[in-house]
């Protein structure tokens, strides 16, 4: 068998269609109808948003299933994964987007409490090295409902909890930290995210990304001045001080409605969720075994190009001298934009069905036929 007919496959989810192990499979299928002894290699990937427990246990690791507290309080049960001490853990398990009833959206009261106790599970099961991935969330608490998952105490001036969500925040008069559990003193916590806003401000969770979780402009500035007294009361509690304000500036703060921010005040170090997930995955090696790598989303666009994970694997491909095509639902990149990315050439769905509603509907196959088009050209 020569080189040239091992083919890694390392793509992430077409969100709304097709899983990245579907994806994965999707390929591999099309692949050898074309080259029936190809040699293919599957590596679904994740940049540390909704997917990325998936993405680890495909890799290996072992899914753990536990109950936990939804973004409104009701119980849901919630995954995280786990290998050999390292744990893999998802806040939109707990706080996600899709953890609300249908046509709800709640952007001052969702909290990130369920989170938190994904992260005490996942120390209970012995896990020295936390892997936390954040997007797709439903919240904007800044992590306060983690926080208080630990042990943290947010109170108001009468001396009681203050109300879940970011709207909550409003009435903090006092932060306590000193009861958080103190096993993540001993842990590594890496924060793996796509996104580098701030806390607050015009870049910042609320502005940025408050809308896409039902906030009005009137709930986005509640939400923003919150955000900032709760990281300005933070800066007046003991055993944080002025670190407050530089974590609340720091790039990746705002990720996931500002869980990045919760996570700094943990001792969480910030790292692109694609790299870190690569790393997890053992993409390195292979990577090495491999002679054309195949990546993709549902969307390549311009947000691809910001740290998403065909970004990611292409770039650690060209890197390694690696020839890279992408597979996607619909293309939004010039060729030579592409180039500049580390891929050669995309093969988008609406090249095959342009009827978008149908490729949507009918992806798999679709992806399929994709996938032999790539075979004729890179692999036969």
């Amino acid at each position: 068998m020569d080189g040239a007919r091992r083919v890694l496959v390392a793509a992430d989810k077409f969100k709304g269609s097709l899983t990245a192990v579907e994806v994965a499979e999707r390929v591999t299928a099309g692949l050898r109808r074309v080259v029936p002894d190809v040699l293919v290699e599957a590596l679904p990937v994740a940049d540390g948003g909704d997917g990325t427990v998936a993405a680890a246990v495909a890799a290996g690791f072992e899914r753990r299933e536990v109950r936990v507290a939804g973004p409104l309080g009701d119980e849901v049960t919630a995954a995280y994964a786990l290998r050999e001490g390292t744990a893999v853990v998802e806040m939109a398990e707990a706080s996600g987007l899709q953890r609300l009833p249908e046509g709800v959206l709640a952007p001052l009261t969702a909290s990130t409490y369920g989170s938190g106790e994904l992260l005490r599970a996942a120390l209970d099961a012995g896990a020295r090295t936390i892997v936390f991935g954040v997007g797709g969330s439903a919240t904007t608490d800044g992590g306060a409902g983690m926080l208080a998952a630990l042990g943290a105490r947010f109170l108001d001036a009468e001396g009681k909890p203050v109300a879940a969500g970011g709207g909550g925040l409003a009435a903090l008069a006092s932060a306590d930290l000193s009861g958080l559990d103190p096993r993540l003193a001993d842990v590594e916590l890496v924060l793996a995210s796509d996104v580098d806003n701030p806390l607050t401000g015009p870049k910042g969770a609320p502005a940025v990304y408050g809308p896409q979780k039902g906030a009005s402009p009137d709930d986005v500035t509640a939400l923003d001045a919150a955000l900032a007294h709760f990281a300005k009361v933070l800066e007046g509690t003991q055993g944080v001080g002025a670190r407050a304000a530089e974590y609340a500036a720091s790039p990746g703060a705002g990720a996931a409605g500002g869980i990045g921010f919760g996570a700094m005040l943990l001792g969480a170090r910030f790292r692109p969720g694609i790299e870190v997930m690569l790393d997890v995955l053992g993409f390195a090696p292979a990577l090495e075994r491999a002679a054309l790598v195949i990546t993709g989303e549902g969307s390549l666009d311009e947000q691809t190009l910001h740290g998403k994970a065909p970004a990611g694997v292409a770039a650690a491909a060209r890197a390694a001298g690696k020839e890279v095509v992408a597979v996607c639902g619909r293309l939004a990149l010039p060729a030579e934009t592409l180039g500049r990315a580390g891929i050669r050439r995309a093969y988008p769905l609406t090249d095959v069905e342009p009827d978008v509603a149908k490729c949507i509907a009918d992806a798999g196959p679709i992806l399929e036929r994709v996938a032999e088009s790539i075979a004729r050209d890179f692999v036969a």
